[in-house]
């Protein structure tokens, strides 16, 4: 082997074989020049033919000082080259010297005797060019006092991805001191810190030589074992001048505060995602479940696994919902979600349900204090306050219920009920961001539930009048059959206006009357019940129906400018016909065995109200099997089809004469009803009879 290819040891390491040379003194393109005693040139390297111009055949043989220094500077370099060749003593230091081109350059020196093995004396001249020399140890210097200065930690780890050195503020942020750093792996200096990470990243860049920019990672040092912190590392390749892989260098910024404040402008800008969302969604009708629905859509899954709305149950039913502090709370639950089967859903009532939970359950206490409650890490004591009953209790604890949060819904200073909040399949606890999402949430969904209430409480006071106030099942009369439907509005303002009535009346015959009060709501309903009141007096005075007609305009008029729609007909068996007037309403169908559906051709008149036109009895033929229609308009209009199609639609469905009155009254509303059509409908239909 020869001594090129032997193995070198440094220090207490092993021996390695041989490695490619640096390029530092490739960089400082290093010269070498041997003197013998009387300061002639006897060996010239190829640098220092670059270096000073001249070739080895020039310089060979030729005093150094007259080939190469300017003879003012002649005796001081035989002065110093006599000193060195005396005393063995080194000289080092900066001299001009002349280029072959004629040129001066100051070239940084080293000098030195040598002795062979016979005794001769030489002297060695090792030269640099100075001005690359400056440069060299400007580098340096300000390469180590940046390092050595910079708050941002910096280390070079070696080829096999140990500490090689480590510069005080890196020291400060492991809390480990250089001198621990050097010769240990990551995983050895940094117990705590995710080393595999680190170490593949670092490994990666060495192999490929790609530089990785700005990598998160996480963890704890010992300078804070308490406290996860967040760096931005970089790792770069070191290489020498001649491409030989020095190492990695990394450096490491601690980013904790800047990654906190990004976490939290992150999640505020999902807050607003979740709360612009919630404002689409919840509040798309005054439906009080639908709404209850739209709030727990929103929760789940963006703010927990299982979402429960509940409201007291007073509150719904209108009464106040104050609770002592011994009270339990009787509580209606409106919607859940998820809708499955898991255990966490069969703990949760379901929705219609009502059940009383104790005072100690931390539902009762979020709607008694009208404050949040939160449970981070739920422990098994916590589940007996959260669930309504034991058995609930062994539910949530399968299911994994790990995390509760219950806020309350208040609308106009009342609590109205609670949102119910449970974390199982999400692993991350509930925190005071989530507390302040849930608490936007159910601040916004309480007014839309509140309006849904009131609604749907205005809703049902404007139903129980308009149906207290129509016949609740038609009487029997002589010679007719009789079937009616009456469809409220879906709203509680379009609540009230339309009427029917069948009125038997002397001699056998019947009075039928369809009607309908312009406007809406209960002043509506009540006009409706004056006019329905006032019909059924008139009646039985068995008046001609135009007759009829003219006294009920003068009582509408009188009832706060009120205008109506009304036909009355009476039907004689005996005669088998039908007087009629119209007051302005829509005409009713008569349907007869081997004819088509038709429109009876009624003058229209004007509305009940409007006073001063006479109105008009028409008599029309009503034979046994015959079937008349009458109906309200909220049956027919709509916004997208004219009237007349509308009508020509209805009379189709009249093609069957044998059907029974109950199924085409169904027939005619399942088909004709819209339902975005917010109206009343009243319909009334009836077949003569063959008299005994």
């Amino acid at each position: 082997m020869s001594a090129a290819e032997a193995p070198v040891a440094e220090g207490d390491e092993p021996a390695r074989g041989p490695v490619r040379p640096g390029g530092l003194l490739d960089v400082l393109g290093v010269a070498s020049v041997v003197l013998d005693t009387k300061g002639r040139i006897v060996l010239w390297s190829p640098q220092a033919e670059e270096l000073f111009g001249y070739t080895a055949p020039e310089a060979l043989g030729q005093y150094a000082a007259r080939l190469m220094v300017h003879e003012r500077h002649i005796q001081l370099v035989g002065k110093l080259f006599a000193d060195v060749m005396r005393t063995g003593q080194s000289w080092a230091g900066g001299f001009p010297v002349r280029h072959k081109d004629g040129t001066t350059r100051l070239v940084e020196f080293r000098n030195m005797r040598l002795t062979d093995d016979r005794g001769d004396v030489y002297a060695l001249g090792l030269a640099a060019d100075q001005s690359t020399v400056r440069r060299l140890e400007q580098d340096v210097a300000l390469s180590e006092r940046m390092v050595q200065q910079s708050p941002i930690g910096y280390a070079v780890l070696d080829t096999e991805l140990r500490f090689v050195s480590v510069n005080p503020a890196l020291e400060e942020i492991n809390g480990v001191p250089s001198g621990d750093h050097v010769g240990r792996t990551l995983h050895e200096a940094l117990p705590l810190v995710d080393s595999d990470a680190l170490e593949g990243a670092a490994r990666r860049v060495l192999e490929t030589g790609v530089p990785l920019i700005g990598a998160t990672f996480v963890g704890r040092t010992a300078a804070r074992p308490d406290e996860e912190r967040t760096w931005s590392d970089s790792l770069y390749r070191l290489e020498d001048a001649m491409g030989n892989v020095l190492g990695v260098a990394v450096s490491v910024v601690d980013i904790t505060e800047r990654h906190r404040a990004s976490m939290e402008a992150e999640a505020a800008r999902r807050r607003l995602a979740v709360i612009a969302d919630a404002s689409a969604r919840i509040g798309t009708t005054l439906e009080l479940e639908r709404t209850a629905c739209e709030l727990a859509d929103v929760a789940v899954p963006v703010l927990a696994d299982v979402a429960a709305v509940d409201l007291l149950d007073a509150v719904v039913e209108g009464r106040p919902s104050t609770l002592g502090p011994s009270e339990s709370a009787l509580i209606r639950a409106l919607a859940l979600r998820p809708q499955d089967g898991t255990d966490a859903v069969r703990a949760a009532d379901s929705p219609g349900h009502i059940a009383r939970y104790a005072p100690d359950r931390l539902v009762t206490e979020c709607v008694r204090t009208g404050e949040a409650v939160l449970v981070r890490q739920v422990k098994d004591t916590d589940l007996a306050r959260i669930a309504r009953s034991s058995e609930a209790a062994v539910l949530l604890a399968r299911a994994g219920l790990h995390s509760y949060l219950a806020v309350p819904l208040i609308a106009r200073g009342e609590v109205l009920g609670a949102l119910d909040l449970k974390r199982t399949a999400n692993p991350e606890p509930f925190d005071e961001d989530d507390v302040l999402l849930a608490r936007e949430l159910a601040a916004r969904a309480a007014v839309q539930i509140d309006n849904a209430r009131w609604y749907q409480n205005a809703r049902n006071t404007a139903l129980t009048l308009q149906r207290s106030l129509l016949p609740s099942d038609p009487p029997v009369t002589t010679g007719l059959e009789v079937a009616s439907r009456y469809q409220p509005a879906g709203a509680t303002s379009e609540v009230g206006g339309d009427w029917f009535d069948v009125i038997p009346l002397e001699g056998g015959k019947t009075a039928l009357v369809v009607g309908d009060v312009m406007g809406s709501g209960i002043s509506a309903a009540a006009t409706m019940g004056r006019l329905r009141t006032a019909t059924t007096t008139l009646a039985a005075l068995d008046l001609d129906p135009a007759l009829l007609l003219e006294q009920l305009d003068k009582t509408t008029s009188s009832l706060d400018h009120s205008i109506a729609t009304c036909v009355y007909a009476v039907h004689d068996p005996r005669l088998r016909q039908c007087r009629i007037a119209n007051a302005g309403h829509l005409p009713p169908a008569r349907v007869r065995a081997g004819h088509p559906p038709e429109l009876l051709d009624l003058p229209t008149g004007v509305p009940l109200g409007v006073g001063g036109v006479a109105f008009t009895t028409v008599t029309v033929d009503f034979e046994p099997g015959d079937e008349l229609v009458f109906y309200t308009d909220g049956l027919v209009e709509t916004r997208r089809h004219s009237l007349d199609e509308r009508l020509d639609f209805m009379l189709s469905l009249l093609d069957d004469p044998e059907r029974s009155l109950e199924e085409t009254c169904d027939l005619l509303l399942r088909t004709l009803h819209h339902p975005d059509n917010h109206d009343d409908v009243a319909l009334l239909i009836a077949r003569a009879q063959q008299l005994p």
